[in-house]
């Protein structure tokens, strides 16, 4: 068993937690609007917490409440996701990219009884709203058929007296996971696992109110929620917010703010190792890039510390874990181990068993990686049977990845337990396609599987038995998945078979087309 340092983790709800210094630093800029320079300042980020929860009160919204947040990166984002925690309920962070059905799933999972949104994304959210039972629709700006988010931020006093919510129990984030298999969950976050968490990341961090960070990582992802949205707005950095990636204005942002450190993925580094626009840039300001949500290849990381200069390092998480686990520390100088996640952040255990046996294995030996610690979730909300296959009596989070760990404690990720397609960081569950491509009058049978893919890192690969006399082209595949599902999920290659490999209990073998499609 691996184990980080001892932390103390404070008895504190995160809202109170991350901005217990916000006033007080006044005029300092806490969020600027990359695309306009619209700055929210610490003493803003402050007050309008304050005002939205007091806004949420008069409405009735308290304890036991789940508010949803369907929009891309904005200052008034945390705003948004911490008042609604001042009031005492709990976020659903939503993905902007879902489909309308993904959209009513969520909300009627999590009970969502209020949803707040941008107006270009108004007519699907009001859609799934409508179909989830949510009572109010809010939207930044104005929109028709939706309640101004200003008019939510009306009230300037009656924020709730929380003393009595207890941090351990509370949820204060429902983001949702396909986990280690099938469709997504949501992923029951307490006050403290995302304190803890905080906490864990400061300890091998070297955060300072000098920091300007690149707010790229959406925030609705966990990722971003706890680096971008509370831990750098508990440590006084100003963040500068994208709402959508485009290469130009990266660079450019990078540039013209002086960003000292950036939280990116994969497919965004492979931009900063090959792109010839990148030499036109002044990204000397750059110190450190921090890789996650996906694995990061050796030698990408490496030609991108030789063309920038500044340190390149990966971490590994998962959103049951709040999400960081594992973590190279800022102290560690001329780190060389590019394809290494470092070792078990500060206050967390980590184990590597056996997939078969269950046994502990040897240092060097490959294994599934478990983890425990006070950022680990409460559990799968509604789903106790997903929470088993999960998360063991002992307080095991069970990753469904596979890693290595060397001699110093450094651990490598290797492969993969569960059958989770990462495209570009997002998680795409194989058995949600196949049930999506079964719908289809013209499709049979069908199974998704992972493929390398050096820009997105995997992606999903279809294979379809059609119909007797039914006749589907490659294309109308992919476009039949295009239009019925987020597009980041959907199927990107297609082979026509005339079997899928399942086990005698019906079980699809993905492992033997894995196999065929990579000529092992």
């Amino acid at each position: 068993m691996y184990s980080g340092a001892p932390i103390s983790v404070p008895d504190a709800l995160l809202h109170a937690f991350v901005l217990e210094d916000a006033a007080s630093r006044g005029d300092k800029p806490a969020l600027i609007d990359g695309a306009s320079g619209r700055t929210v300042t610490y003493a803003d980020l402050a007050s309008g917490v304050e005002r939205v929860a007091a806004g949420l009160a008069a409405r009735g919204f308290g304890p036991g409440d789940v508010f949803g947040i369907l929009s891309p990166n904005l200052p008034e984002y945390p705003i948004a996701f911490h008042g609604v925690l001042r009031a005492g309920g709990t976020a659903t962070t939503m993905n902007p990219l879902s489909s309308a059905d993904e959209l009513a799933h969520q909300l009627a999972d999590s009970g969502a009884r209020f949803l707040l949104t941008v107006p270009p994304f108004l007519e699907t959210a009001r859609e799934a709203a409508d179909r989830a039972g949510v009572e109010e629709v809010f939207v930044f700006g104005e929109a028709s058929g939706a309640t101004p988010f200003a008019e939510l931020m009306g009230e300037t006093s009656g924020a709730p007296d929380l003393s009595g919510l207890d941090p351990r129990e509370a949820l204060a984030a429902l983001p949702y996971s396909s986990g280690t298999t099938g469709l997504p969950k949501g992923v029951m976050l307490s006050h403290r696992n995302l304190v803890a968490n905080v906490v864990q990341f400061e300890a091998v961090d070297d955060a300072t109110p000098e920091d300007v960070l690149i707010a790229v990582l959406p925030f609705f992802h966990i990722y971003g929620m706890t680096l971008l949205v509370n831990a750098a707005l508990r440590n006084g950095q100003t963040v500068v917010s994208m709402s959508r990636f485009d290469l130009v204005e990266f660079l450019q942002l990078m540039q013209d703010h002086k960003v000292t450190k950036a939280f990116l993925v994969p497919p965004i580094l492979v931009a900063l190792a090959k792109h010839p626009l990148v030499a036109e840039y002044d990204l000397s300001s750059l110190q450190r890039i921090v890789s996650g949500a996906a694995p990061l290849g050796e030698d990408l990381a490496g030609a991108v510390h030789k063309r920038l200069g500044c340190e390149v390092k990966q971490g590994y998480g998962m959103t049951e874990a709040s999400p960081v686990t594992h973590f190279v520390p800022a102290d560690v100088q001329n780190w060389t181990k590019y394809g290494s996640v470092g070792p078990v952040v500060a206050g967390m255990d980590a184990m590597l068993v056996d997939v078969d046996t269950g046994e502990e294995v040897a240092s060097g030996a490959r294994g599934e990686l478990w983890v425990r610690g006070p950022n680990v979730m409460r559990g799968y909300l509604g789903n106790d049977e997903a929470t088993a296959h999960t998360l063991d009596a002992d307080g095991w989070l069970h990753t469904g990845d596979v890693a290595v760990a060397d001699a110093d404690g450094d651990f490598t990720i290797v492969d993969r337990v569960k059958e989770l397609i990462k495209y570009k960081g997002y998680q795409v569950p194989p058995a949600e396609l196949e049930a999506l491509l079964l719908s289809h009058d013209s499709i049979a049978d069908a199974a998704v599987i992972p493929v390398p893919d050096e820009e997105a890192g995997e992606i999903p690969k279809a294979y379809v038995v059609l119909k007797p006399d039914h006749k589907m082209s490659e294309a109308d595949v992919i476009a039949f998945t295009a239009d019925n599902i987020a597009p980041y999920k959907k199927v990107r290659q297609v082979a026509f078979t005339d079997q899928i490999p399942k086990s005698a209990s019906g079980k699809i073998l993905r492992r033997l087309l894995v196999a065929q499609d990579r000529g092992a």
